[in-house]
């Protein structure tokens, strides 16, 4: 039994879609023919692939769930084996999916896209931002093939390697009698109200360096936006505690804050990038790892300590 990448295609875009006819749309052929592709590979293999629902679309099976992430692989792998077979004597080409942490997307991605399409204008590159739960489903499913983003939460099945560690600072208004001091602890934070980036995993973390010190925050608000946090810290409105660091003080509304080290013993945050580990990457995949790694390495454009909490872009 030989099953067609046609056929694999029509499964992998149904599954996407849950739709028979949108799938047929988006692929610019019939209904019938979907329908028929998925039967007949539903009776070869002897496997159900979708779950049928009147007038509501399809769903996939367990099995199929797996199948489709198994097909996303298989069509990835043959869309490289064409591409780099009609360019035999020229440089790695194609289409790569990477999915990024929301707040990391923000500082790190602009840099790091720019810097690889000038040096690999051949290999096209897609982003996929999320938050962790989403970046992990996203890679464990095959719609990406990489990921950068923290280590909170990670499967045994998707493996990661590690770029940098980035520990926590005080964000503070500049006006704040705290943010003239080299460095403070939390317990000189005690009593500040606290904003918290509330988001999966983050506000664990965030909690954790609380209690890992023996002090209860004053939390005064919370909000799923970075630079929300930012922002009413720029107005005052209390401190926050962040990992990762941009470039400028100024707030997106003009206003102004400082970050400052802390003198607790405190865990850093790891950044790794992330992909499946029974997953072998496609040469493309590999070269956009290299460039990743590179870009955290000494003399690489993010390395550890080019990013000053003290520095100002006006």
């Amino acid at each position: 039994m030989n099953i067609s990448l046609r056929a694999l295609r029509y499964v992998v875009a149904t599954a996407d879609f849950g739709n028979l006819t949108e799938a047929a749309r988006h692929l610019n052929v019939s209904q019938p023919s979907i329908s028929a592709a998925i039967a007949q590979f539903e009776a070869e293999y002897g496997v159900q692939v979708f779950v049928r629902h009147h007038a509501k679309g399809v769903t996939t099976t367990i099995a199929g769930t797996r199948i489709v992430n198994e097909a996303r692989l298989l069509l990835n792998h043959a869309r490289d084996f064409g591409q780099n077979a009609r360019a035999m004597a020229d440089e790695v080409r194609g289409e790569i999916a990477v999915g990024c942490f929301w707040t990391i997307a923000t500082h790190f991605m602009p840099g790091l896209l720019s810097t690889f399409a000038g040096t690999h204008p051949g290999i096209t590159v897609s982003l996929d931002e999320g938050d962790q739960q989403l970046i992990l489903d996203a890679v464990i499913s095959g719609r990406t093939e990489m990921a950068l983003s923290y280590e909170f939460a990670r499967p045994e099945e998707v493996m990661a390697e590690p770029l940098a560690e980035l520990p926590p600072y005080a964000v503070l208004h500049p006006d704040h009698p705290l943010a003239q001091r080299e460095r403070i602890s939390l317990a000189d934070l005690r009593d500040e109200p606290f904003i918290l980036l509330d988001l999966p995993h983050s506000r664990d973390y965030f909690m954790g360096l609380f209690r890992s010190v023996g002090v209860e925050p004053q939390i005064a608000f919370r909000s799923r936006a970075y630079e929300l946090t930012r922002g009413l810290v720029g107005h005052g409105r209390g401190y926050t505690i962040q990992n990762v660091l941009p470039r400028t003080q100024i707030t997106h509304d003009g206003g102004r804050v400082a970050s400052v080290p802390l003198t607790d013993t405190l865990p850093p945050v790891r950044l790794v990038s992330l992909r499946l580990r029974r997953q072998a990457p496609r040469p493309a995949v590999e070269v956009f790892a290299r460039h990743l790694k590179a870009a955290f390495a000494p003399g690489g454009i993010f390395e550890p300590g080019t990013l000053s909490p003290r520095a100002t872009v006006r």
